[in-house]
């Protein structure tokens, strides 16, 4: 090997190209698609603490009409809620979902967060993507957990869309993390080239297995988008995402889905939903996110086609916002929120678990949506679904899952 070309310049390289690498030593051994049992899961978190009353209003209530004068979304009238059922509306920047809805591929969670209050966004984030709720020391995520170790395994088995990678795919299971298809690359200058060419040369000889397999997984995955040309893979005809780091990310997941990579996992995440000021109704701030967020999972749902009955597409957050807007017309943080679930098997067309008026007596410190289902619920019921026979007692320890909430058919 050249001596130009030494470790410290080749993690540099991946560095520069927006690589995280994430491989478990016993990842050595690969295969092209994953078992045909199961369904390739992806998960959109939205970091901020998504208002769940905005995204999907329960427009019937008295309630939440009193409680937010200026951001409550009406039942009829100019920028009202489309209808969904019962007292539930979806905020009209989320149009492009109905017709998913309609076609019963889209459901609703209501209610959704941590059984225990955790306002601050960094513990709320840890505690949802590591799966164990109140402890700190876990050093894997949920999704990890659920992938487990497997002997054969392809390259691009899960992959997160992102610039580092996630909280929830830590752990010993292999895992990728890019910022887009196109920076999979070796960058070092004038010394690319050669930095490609002694890529596997450098690990290959590495004392510490680890390391080595590491190298080897992301030149093998490399090699795969290389050869494949995913990267250049064009979106089904008559399918535009929207501009916004969640749209490219979304296009490149629907790649490596319609490449047939032997992709299990993605993951994927969307900011800006922190909205304690200023957060508007139909239109404004939040709205924008809606819109942004709705025309990418449209856009990914018409690009895979027939494969979303491959796929199920999760969309969740840390926690919800309070049922009262501030006095800067916007909401702070709360409790429990709305996730979205899409894809194939999914029982759509429905708001699934509980929801109660929204009088202060019935909120939780009287300020808040309760957390009526524990996160970890409708995530183990995905999981059951997408990845049959999967061992949830170690992907949640110490929670067990209650009585099905009815997320798939």
């Amino acid at each position: 090997m050249s001596p130009l070309l030494s470790r410290r310049l080749l993690l540099r390289a991946l560095g520069l190209s927006g690589v995280g690498l994430a491989f478990a030593p016993t990842l050595s051994s690969r295969a092209l698609a994953a078992p045909s049992s199961r369904r390739t899961l992806v998960t959109v978190f939205l970091r901020g603490g998504v208002d769940g009353l905005s995204l999907v209003p329960p427009v019937d209530d008295a309630a939440y009409h009193r409680a937010r004068p200026t951001l409550a979304l009406r039942r009829t009238g100019e920028g009202a809620a489309l209808a969904l059922s019962g007292p539930f509306g979806l905020h009209p920047r989320l149009e492009p979902l109905l017709p998913l809805w309609n076609e019963g591929r889209l459901a609703v969670l209501h209610g959704v967060g941590l059984p225990t209050p955790v306002r601050s966004h960094f513990d709320a984030q840890d505690f949802v993507e590591s799966g164990t709720p109140g402890r700190k020391s876990t050093p894997d995520g949920w999704l990890n957990r659920a992938l487990g170790v497997e002997e054969s395994a392809a390259p691009l088995r899960a992959v997160a869309l992102q610039a580092t990678l996630p909280r929830a795919l830590f752990g010993d299971a292999g895992a990728l993390a890019m910022g887009r298809l196109e920076e999979f690359r070796l960058r070092v200058g004038r010394r690319g080239a050669e930095a490609t060419r002694g890529f596997a040369a450098l690990y290959a000889g590495a004392v510490d297995e680890a390391l080595r397999t590491t190298g080897q997984g992301a030149f093998d995955a490399l090699s795969q988008l290389d050869a494949e040309h995913l990267s250049r893979l064009p979106p089904t005809s008559g399918v535009e995402y929207p501009r916004g780091p969640l749209g490219q990310r979304l296009g490149d997941i629907a790649r490596l889905i319609r490449g047939d990579v032997g992709l299990e996992v993605a993951a994927t995440e969307m900011g800006g939903w922190d909205t304690h000021a200023a957060q508007g109704a139909a239109t404004g701030t939040f709205a924008n996110r809606c819109a942004e967020l709705a025309g990418a999972l449209s856009a990914f749902a018409r690009d895979v086609g027939p494969l979303l009955e491959r796929v199920t597409v999760v969309v969740l957050t840390e926690f919800g916002r309070t049922v009262r807007e501030n006095g800067s017309r916007g909401t702070d943080h709360g409790v429990g929120s709305a996730m979205l679930v899409l894809g194939g098997g999914v029982k759509g067309g429905q708001v699934h678990g509980r929801f109660e008026s929204l009088t202060p007596d019935r909120l939780q410190d009287g300020r808040d949506v309760p957390a009526w289902t524990d996160v970890r619920a409708p995530l183990a019921e995905v999981l059951r679904a997408c990845r049959p026979g999967v061992d949830l007692t170690r992907v949640f320890p110490g929670f067990t899952p209650g009585a099905p909430l009815g997320l798939f058919a």
